[in-house]
C-alpha cells in the first residue's frame, strides 16, 4: 500500500512537473519567435526564425536520445547534454512561473483597484493615432513600469543565479574541520578522526571522475574512521556500483562505513548497496551495530537504512525502531543515518552522536538582512552543521523545550553534512559541497 501511494504521488509530481515544463518551453519559444519577428531586414528575420526551428528540433532529438539511454543506463556516468538540460530546465521553468506569478500580482491588483477605488475615472493623453480624440481610461505608469520591472527581473534572476551556481559552486568542493565534543569519552578516543561524505548522487550531474577527486581530497585529511550517509544514486540508472567503486579508495585504519539513503530505497537499491560494499571491503550497515576499538577503547557504530517520517496511511511514522537494542550503555554510540530527522530519538535512546546528510544544507541559501534561508528549513530543523540537544530528552519535545527542561544533562549531538551531489536542479548557491574531518573530543 505504502510503494502504491508513493507510486501515485511521484506519478502525480511528474505530471505536473511535464505540464510545467512545456508551458515554460512553450512561452520561451513564443518570446524568442516574437523578439525575431520585431528585426525588419528580412532575410535576417527568417534566418533567426529557421534558427529557432532548427533547434527545437535538435533538442527534441537529443532529450529523446538521453530518455532512451538512460533507461538503458549507458549515459549515467557524466554526459553533459543531460546536465545542460537539467539546468535549462530548472532555470527556466523557475523564471516562467516568477513571472507568471508577478502577472497574477498585477492581474490581481488592477482588479482590486477597480473594484475598491472611489476615484472618477481620468482622460489619458489622446495619442496620434487617435486623431486627438481622447480615451477614457485608468493608466498608472508608476505600477505599470514596478510590475515591468519586477517581471524583467523575475525572469533574468533565476538564469543568471542558476548559470553561477551551475558553473562556479556545484563542484567548489570545501572542506570543514570541525571539533565535537562528546559526552563520557574514553580518554584514548579523545582526537579520534572522522571523515564523513554523503549524498554522492552519481549522476550526470555529478560524473564518476568528481567523486574520485572528492574521495582523493577526502584521503588528504588523514581521517582514521570514513563514513558515508547514503545516497550515492539518485535513480535506478545511476552508476551506483561505480560510485561505491570510487568510494572503495577512501583510506582509513578503522575502515569505510556507510549506510542507504532515501534514493537507494526509492531504487531499490538498499541491498545491492550492501553486496557492492561487501564486494569493495567496506561495510554498509542495515539496522547493524559493529564494535570498533581506537588505541585500546571501543565504541559501537550503528547504521539503518533511510528513516520515513510517515506510514502508508500519512501518519507519523516511529523513528528508529528497533535499535534500542543495538544501543550500548557502556562505551560511546555513533549512529550513521542519512535522515537527520531522526535525531530527537536517538538522543532519547542514549546516542552520543549522529551522523546525517540528506538535505544538501538547502543547495540555495538565501541571505536577507543578516538571516538566511533555506529550502531545507521546511523539512527539518537540522538543515546543515553541529547541533545538540540533551541526552535521554524526550523525543516529542523541541530542541529548544528539552535544553530549557534539562539544562545541565549532557548533550547528544548530530552532524549534517551538506553533500556532493544536486538532486533536482543541477545548482548549488552559497551551499558548497562539503568533505567534513570531525575531531572527537571529551565534553
Amino acid at each position: 500500500m505504502f510503494h502504491e501511494l508513493l507510486l501515485f504521488l511521484g506519478t502525480l509530481l511528474g505530471f505536473v512537473g511535464l505540464l510545467l515544463a512545456f508551458f515554460a518551453q512553450r512561452y520561451w519559444f513564443a518570446r524568442a519567435w516574437r523578439f525575431a519577428g520585431r528585426i525588419n531586414d528580412s532575410t535576417v528575420r527568417k534566418g533567426l526564425r529557421g534558427a529557432l526551428l532548427l533547434l527545437l528540433l535538435v533538442v527534441a532529438v537529443v532529450a529523446l536520445f538521453d530518455v532512451v539511454t538512460n533507461i538503458r543506463g549507458t549515459v549515467s556516468r557524466g554526459s553533459w547534454w543531460s546536465a545542460f538540460f537539467g539546468l535549462w530546465l530548472s532555470s527556466s521553468i523557475l523564471s516562467y512561473m516568477l513571472i507568471k506569478i508577478i502577472a497574477g500580482a498585477d492581474w490581481l491588483w488592477r482588479r482590486l483597484r477597480s473594484a475598491f477605488s472611489a476615484r472618477p475615472q481620468v482622460l489619458a493623453a489622446p495619442p496620434a493615432s487617435t486623431g486627438g480624440v481622447a480615451r477614457s481610461e485608468t493608466v498608472n505608469y508608476s505600477r505599470r513600469r514596478f510590475f515591468h520591472a519586477a517581471g524583467f527581473l523575475a525572469g533574468a534572476v533565476p538564469f543568471v543565479s542558476f548559470a553561477y551556481g551551475f558553473v562556479s559552486e556545484r563542484f567548489r568542493f570545501e572542506v570543514r574541520e570541525i571539533d565535537i565534543p562528546i559526552a563520557n569519552l574514553p580518554p584514548a578516543l579523545d582526537g579520534m578522526r572522522i571523515t564523513q561524505l554523503s549524498d554522492i548522487h552519481a549522476s550526470s550531474f555529478m560524473p564518476i571522475s568528481e567523486v574520485r577527486r572528492a574521495v582523493g581530497m577526502a584521503n588528504e585529511l588523514g581521517g582514521d574512521l570514513a563514513v558515508v550517509t547514503g545516497d550515492f544514486l539518485t535513480i535506478r540508472t545511476d552508476p551506483l556500483e561505480d560510485c561505491i567503486a570510487e568510494l572503495s579508495h577512501l583510506r582509513a585504519p578503522l575502515g569505510i562505513w556507510g549506510c542507504n539513503g532515501n534514493h537507494e530505497s526509492y531504487a531499490n537499491a538498499e541491498a545491492e548497496a550492501a553486496a557492492l560494499f561487501r564486494r569493495f571491503g567496506m561495510r554498509l550497515l542495515r539496522k547493524e551495530n559493529a564494535e570498533l576499538r581506537w588505541q585500546g577503547s571501543a565504541f559501537n557504530m550503528i547504521g539503518v537504512d533511510y528513516q520515513r517520517q510517515t506510514d502508508a496511511n500519512g501518519k507519523r511514522a516511529p523513528m528508529l525502531v528497533g535499535v534500542e537494542a543495538l544501543v550500548r550503555r557502556d562505551v560511546p554510540n555513533i549512529l550513521l543515518s542519512h535522515n537527520p530527522n531522526t535525531f530527537p530519538r536517538a538522543a532519547e535512546l542514549g546516542i552520543e552522536l549522529s551522523l546525517a546528510g540528506h538535505t544538501h544544507g538547502g543547495q540555495v541559501r538565501v541571505e536577507i538582512l543578516d538571516h538566511s534561508w533555506s529550502p531545507a528549513s521546511f523539512l527539518t530543523p537540522y538543515v546543515a552543521g553541529l547541533y545538540q540537544r540533551p541526552l535521554h530528552s524526550w523525543e516529542h519535545l523541541t530542541d529548544a523545550q528539552v535544553m530549557s527542561a534539562m539544562p545541565a544533562a549532557p548533550s547528544s549531538r548530530i552532524y549534517v553534512n551538506r553533500g556532493l551531489g544536486t538532486i533536482g536542479a543541477p545548482v548549488r548557491l552559497g551551499v558548497p559541497p562539503e568533505i567534513t574531518l570531525m575531531t572527537l573530543r571529551r565534553a
